[in-house]
């Protein structure tokens, strides 16, 4: 008994250096635990003494800020809303500029970024609730894919101020990112620093980001689809 217990707290051990000393695995632990930190439920704690997890759709997104402000005072809502829009485009980008700084590859930088974008959904300390991950989703792809990034965002912030719903202009400048990770690079001859394909060969860890975006959206897909999705007040977009 003694013996299998000392060969468990061995294995346990080695088990445990093997992860500190694999510098790719502590930036996934910290990507994840980074971009879980809900800036959204926090600036509308301090600042407004609400719970943003009861709020309109729950999410911790910029949104869902404005509306829990907007009762209060319309200039504070734009202005915490757009707040937790760049924080939570932070939490994606220092992960990514983190790891790029230290070298590390392609595939792993876009591991780092969707592990954000996971943290921020689906947060730990909100009992895996979270954000859609719009922000950070364009915060972590700004460095690897700046071009389809960009247009993406003007696609998104132009659809947002013609339409004025919220998940119609985020669906729209992510998927249309998505889309054009395929088409960009075919077309023009990039530096390897921004082009998927000579990257790491592949538009996997981009699908994987679209579908992760969609899921995220499912109710607001389906209120789109039945033309139930109310649009947002004021010039906010998020």
């Amino acid at each position: 008994m003694s013996y299998n217990s000392n060969f468990i707290t061995l294995f346990k051990a080695l088990y445990m250096e093997e992860i500190l000393n694999n510098i790719n695995i502590i930036f996934y632990i910290c990507a994840y635990l980074v971009a879980s930190i809900p800036v959204g439920a926090i600036i509308v704690k301090i600042f407004a003494n609400k719970n943003l997890l009861q709020i309109g759709s729950k999410s911790t997104g910029a949104t869902n800020v404005y509306r829990a402000f907007v009762d209060i005072s319309p200039q504070k809502a734009k202005f915490f809303s757009l707040l937790t829009m760049f924080l939570d485009a932070i939490k994606g980008l220092i992960v990514v500029l983190v790891a790029k700084c230290m070298g590390l590859s392609f595939e792993t930088q876009y591991a780092i970024a969707i592990l954000a974008i996971l943290g921020h959904c689906y947060s730990p300390f909100l009992f895996f609730q979270g954000g859609k991950g719009v922000a950070t989703a364009i915060g972590g792809m700004v460095l690897l894919i700046p071009i389809e990034s960009c247009v993406g965002l003007i696609i998104w912030a132009v659809v947002g101020k013609i339409f004025k719903v919220s998940s119609l202009s985020s669906l729209s400048g992510v998927l249309s990112g998505v889309i054009l990770t395929f088409i960009i690079p075919s077309l023009f001859h990039l530096p390897t620093q921004i082009d998927i394909n000579q990257q790491i060969g592949t538009h996997a860890p981009i699908v994987i980001i679209g579908v992760i975006i969609l899921n995220t959206h499912i109710e607001n897909i389906k209120r789109l689809i039945y033309k139930e999705e109310k649009q947002i007040i004021g010039d906010t977009v998020a």
